[in-house]
């Protein structure tokens, strides 16, 4: 890989375009927000060119986007309900590019982000959960993101804690983002919380009610999590979106449920890490996505 060769990466979201001029050697150099435009394709389509623009352009250009990427990188398959016009659309085309545009699922650019220059850097096997409206995720295995047949490695969210419980987005019942996603948050509550940070707001200054539905759903992500290591054995956990920026509020209830729920074998139990690059981890990802496919 050329030392001097800068990427683009772009991170497509419901409700806002990440952008990032990065160099091979990690500098960002610069970072521009716009808001997505989810009404037609042309609206996100148009401020994705402007953002390349204003960025000066480049040959190494990649895109991180929700939903399944296919399995030649070059689209999203599937995104139902959200950024109209993505399923299908080949990037490279759309943007004209000189090279290859390859596409990721967002997640997956994270974590490639994150093992890159955040939480994960130097490690070889660890997996991502993000914590926001529902539960996101991927997978670093062997220093390789595992995308799975199909794309969907690493939705983590969707993974049964109680057969009886409520169904998650993916038809999946008692799955983990229902135990802890933002979505569900006033119906978990019985009405009295809006957002989760009302809840751990409330949790902090005491409120009994607070600390114990908070407690449910850290005890659901502790058992979720122990889940995942038993599977996948990694170096370490990280999280990040939304919910994980809520602090100690978050990891020190957690750390000590893992403590009482986690085989532990070798008597250590599996570093839990706060991801590092917060909203950028995608467009970062998606640039050294594009450099390595510029170096492939």
């Amino acid at each position: 890989m050329n030392s001097g060769a800068t990427a683009i990466g772009i991170d497509l979201g419901g409700t806002q375009i990440k952008a990032v001029l990065v160099t091979a050697a990690g500098e960002i150099v610069r970072r521009e927000l716009r808001a997505t435009d989810d009404g037609a394709t042309g609206g996100w389509l148009a401020a994705v060119r402007a953002l390349i623009a204003e960025l000066g352009g480049s040959e190494a250009i990649a895109i991180s986007a929700p939903g399944l990427a296919a399995a030649d990188a070059a689209s999203i398959v599937s995104m139902p309900g959200r950024l109209h016009g993505i399923e299908g659309l080949d990037w490279t085309r759309a943007l004209e590019a000189r090279r290859t545009v390859p596409v990721s699922n967002d997640a997956q650019a994270a974590l490639l982000g994150e093992a890159w220059l955040g939480a994960a850097r130097g490690l070889r096997d660890a997996i991502l959960l993000t914590l926001g409206t529902g539960v996101g995720g991927a997978i670093l295995t062997e220093g390789r993101i595992v995308r799975g047949s199909s794309g969907r490695a690493g939705h983590f969210g969707h993974t049964c804690l109680d057969p009886r419980g409520p169904v998650s987005i993916a038809g999946m019942p008692g799955a983990l983002e229902c135990a802890i996603g933002n979505f569900n948050i006033r119906e978990r509550t019985d009405g009295r919380f809006d957002s989760t940070h009302e809840l751990i707001a409330a949790f902090l200054a005491g409120d009994e009610f607070a600390r114990e539905k908070w407690l449910e759903s850290i005890r659901a992500l502790a058992c979720a999590i122990g889940s995942f290591i038993n599977i996948l054995d990694p170096e370490a956990v990280i999280l990040g979106g939304g919910i994980a920026r809520a602090g100690d509020a978050l990891f020190a209830p957690l750390r000590a449920e893992l403590g009482r729920v986690e085989w532990r074998p070798l008597g250590a139990g599996v570093p839990l890490l706060s991801a590092v690059l917060g909203e950028w981890a995608g467009a970062i990802g998606a640039a050294r996505l594009a450099l390595l496919e510029g170096a492939a």
